[in-house]
């Protein structure tokens, strides 16, 4: 059956694929609008390569009901993502002679950004063919399209949406390879479009920032966040950025073409031409997945307005500054952070939404956590006491270090500065060993964004930064607490986990062996607990291990965080805080037994085990 291709939309991938597919001898028909439909009937496509600018009488119409609609036919939709419901639902019920309809009878190829839109035609057309689309081809004036890449103009990826196989994959991808395409076949291609909509969401960022440092910094943590998203999701992804993917690119070369510079992305030319832009489907997509899933990603969701406020107000390209790339990453919340470094954090303290800084001296047998504070600490740091502040009066099976009140700790966070949406930042002088406590306890209270200054202040120190002295007094805050939004064990649960999963033991392992015990009432460990002095998650600088080197170091002492429960105990319920960080930052949950040691060893009907 001979294959005609009806291409809806003649932007700068449609109208590259119709004049390919045209050199090849197969029949393309343009379906475009506007000022582009004009110049196209009037003179045909301009069609501009590295070694040729023809003018090609490719056959134009402006919508179905100019076009009879035959069984060979390949609807291919290489519009914009949000122009995708409209157009499905305008074409899938066309007659397509002698019976039948185009939802029935004929296969639709997207040639999309995003992930969304085979969902989209999936409501309506029995076979969708999804492609992953690599052509740098360029539209900015109606009826000319500049295609820099030679000798292959371009590059898919596709395959039946969502998966399987598809003898019309097989069947368009041969006629693109006979148009001068590289092209694969892949049998998941929903996992390439995943992998794809990673690259776009810092390609795209082109469209309102100028190039530098700070849009490249931005790009990095949008493909994180989007990393982590997407995994929450359960979302598959390849990675189109990993190495061989199986498609022989050697002849997709870009050449320089005198006249005809190289223009930006996609959504670059969309602002450039004073079009829509396609960022609730980029970035957005990202931020739709993190609400349906329970999360949040709040800088796609930032990028996504910018992109969209700059396309309202008429913002032409690059037209936003590095000050607000800086905004953007100091504003946005960091739920799923729990390191930050010194730099970053410099960084971070220039802008007007700077977090708060808490200093948490603190160390047991040194009562001068405050002394020390006033001789040196980072500039605007308040200081908060460990014993008085982020616990409750020790007595007995209490443990050491209880939890506060969350009205007690409500009070004393007003006092340090903390405020509604303003981010949180904690340290100490020994690897975050005290000042964790300070972060366990304001998220179990309900705040999201509290990190950790990971190397603590001797990383502040190293970087070069300044230090202040003598005492903050910050102005009130009033920021909202509420209790339990981490998970605690008291102490028969810690048994139960003891039993059941893997309970933690973040004591150095002279004292969970037994062999010294200089506070408790009794020397050794909960029966059945694991020794993993959280020192140990440390390097020799004081910084946290790599999220990789601590999930093997986990995994090596019984959790993966794949479903087993997970405990952590210590002395009193500080340098626990500390394990549960290093536990977070490797993508595992668990459940702080605030009472610990302390606790447990005040009871005397609980057993105690000594030994390795």
């Amino acid at each position: 059956m001979t294959s005609r291709y009806v291409i809806i939309g003649a932007g700068a991938v449609g109208a590259t694929v119709a004049a390919q597919l045209h050199g090849a001898g197969i029949d393309a028909v343009l379906v475009a609008r506007g000022a582009n439909l004009e110049a196209l009937r009037a003179g045909g496509l301009r069609y501009i390569r590295p070694d040729s600018d023809r003018r090609l009488p490719l056959p134009a119409v402006g919508g179905p009901d100019e076009i009879d609609l035959l069984p060979g036919d390949v609807l291919v939709l290489a519009t914009k993502s949000q122009d995708t419901e409209a157009l499905v639902a305008q074409w899938a019920w066309q007659p397509v002679r002698p019976g039948g309809t185009a939802a029935e009878q004929l296969p639709i190829l997207l040639l999309q950004n995003g992930v969304e839109n085979a969902r989209t035609a999936l409501r309506r057309f029995d076979t969708v063919i999804d492609a992953v689309v690599i052509i740098p081809s360029s539209y900015s004036t109606p009826g000319e399209v500049v295609s820099p890449a030679a000798p292959l103009a371009g590059a898919f990826y596709l395959g039946r949406a969502p998966r399987g196989e598809s003898a019309a994959a097989t069947r368009i991808a041969a006629d693109l390879r006979r148009a001068q395409f590289g092209v694969k076949v892949v049998p998941d291609v929903e996992r390439w479009k995943a992998g794809k909509l990673l690259g776009n969401l810092a390609y795209n960022l082109d469209a309102v920032y100028p190039p530098g440092k700070a849009r490249e910094t931005l790009g990095a943590a949008l493909v994180t966040e989007a990393r982590e998203v997407l995994t929450n999701a359960g979302v598959e992804v390849t990675d189109l950025l990993s190495g061989d993917t199986g498609l022989d690119l050697s002849g997709f070369v870009l050449h320089d073409i005198p006249g005809h510079p190289r223009q930006g992305s996609s959504t670059w030319q969309s602002l450039a031409r004073g079009a829509s832009v396609e960022s609730d489907f980029l970035n957005g997509e990202i931020a739709l997945l993190a609400r349906l899933h329970g999360t949040s990603a709040p800088l796609n969701a930032g990028v996504q307005r910018h992109i969209a406020l700059a396309a309202r107000g008429g913002l032409g390209p690059g037209g936003l500054g590095e000050s607000d790339i800086a905004e953007l990453l100091a504003s946005a919340p960091r739920a799923g952070d729990v390191l930050v470094d010194a730099k970053r954090l410099h960084d971070e303290l220039t802008t007007a939404r700077a977090p708060v800084l808490l200093d948490v001296r603190w160390a047991l047998g040194d009562p001068h956590g405050r002394d020390h504070y006033l001789a040196g600490h980072l500039p605007g740091a308040v200081y908060v006491d460990l014993d008085t502040e982020l616990a409750a009066p020790p007595g007995g099976t209490a443990g050491r270090h209880p939890l506060p009140a969350v009205e007690d700790l409500q009070r004393a966070a007003r006092r340090w500065g903390v405020a509604t949406g303003r981010g949180v930042v904690v340290y100490d002088d020994n690897g975050g060993l005290a000042a964790a406590r300070a972060w366990w306890l304001l998220r179990w209270a309900g705040l999201t964004d509290v990190r950790i200054l990971d190397g603590a202040l001797g990383a502040w120190r190293e970087a070069g930064f300044e230090l202040a002295t003598g005492d903050v007094v910050p102005e009130p805050g009033d920021v909202v607490l509420d209790a339990g939004h981490l998970p605690t064990l008291d102490a028969d649960e810690a048994a139960r986990v003891a039993r059941d999963g893997v309970l933690l033991d973040a004591r150095a392992a002279e004292r969970f062996r037994g062999e010294i015990e200089p506070v408790d009432p009794r020397a050794g460990h909960i029966p059945g607990a694991v020794s993993a002095s959280t020192g140990d998650n440390l390097d020799e600088h004081g910084r946290f291990l790599s999220p990789e080197r601590l999930r093997e170091r986990f995994a090596a002492l019984g959790t993966t965080g794949a479903g087993e429960p997970v405990g952590v105990y210590c002395g009193s319920g500080v340098t626990a805080a500390h394990e549960i960080a290093a536990l977070a930052a490797a993508g595992i949950e668990a459940a702080l037994y605030p009472g610990s040691w302390s606790a447990w060893s005040s009871d005397p009907q609980r057993p105690v085990a000594t030994g390795p």
